[in-house]
């Protein structure tokens, strides 16, 4: 009996400090973790955090000028036509649930590329599904009208079928989500961190 409880209480022991040593690792981990975003944070103008992985990889050390990052506050068209401030802008909308509006300009922008009918009248589709159609996953804000209207210039699909209903999604961002990307903190930290590494290389 007494062997039994002696090798239950070294049993409880040993369970405890596994957990024990589980628990400081977890601790340290999390340390090491907050440590090293502390000091991505410190890389003022390092922009790989907005971009998706495939492309963080390739740019790790990309930096951007103040004046460039300032530029995009000038108009949203100028934001757009940099391939960095619609990354920060995509990570944006992002934050606010609402990244289905920039996804739907961006795919609008590939159809109009495309020459194949056959491929065109896929790609179509596809848009129209994912993005168009009542209850779509991605449903854009449009009304009853642009939608119906959509749907019957698509049976016959041309390269400008999309035009209307991707400059109503554009004019939308750019009257309510742009001029919110403008105050926001990502936009705001950015600017800053772009502004103190140029201040840094003058000195």
């Amino acid at each position: 009996m007494v062997n039994f409880m002696q090798c239950f209480q070294l049993k409880i022991t040993t369970c405890e400090s596994n957990s024990l040593h589980q628990l400081c690792g977890l601790k340290w981990a999390m340390k090491t973790r907050l440590g090293c975003l502390s000091n991505k944070s410190d890389s003022c103008s390092d922009f790989s955090e907005f971009l998706p992985p495939a492309q963080e990889r390739s740019t790790r050390y990309l930096k951007l000028s103040n004046d460039e990052v300032t530029r995009w506050a000038d108009s949203f068209d100028a934001l757009l036509s940099n391939k960095y401030g619609l990354a920060a802008f995509r990570t944006f909308l992002k934050t606010e649930f609402s990244d289905e509006n920039i996804e739907f300009w961006l795919a609008c922008e590939d159809y109009k590329k495309i020459k194949s009918p056959a491929k065109m009248m896929s790609k179509a589709s596809k848009i129209f599904k994912e993005f168009i159609d009542i209850h779509a996953p991605r449903e854009v804000n449009i009304d009853h009208r642009t939608r119906e209207e959509t749907k019957q210039r698509l049976l016959e699909p041309t390269s400008n079928s999309l035009n209307e209903v991707q400059a109503k999604v554009y004019s939308l961002m750019e009257k309510d989500s742009f001029p919110r990307f403008i105050r926001s903190k990502i936009y705001q930290d950015l600017l800053n961190r772009t502004q103190i590494y140029c201040q840094r290389k003058s000195v």
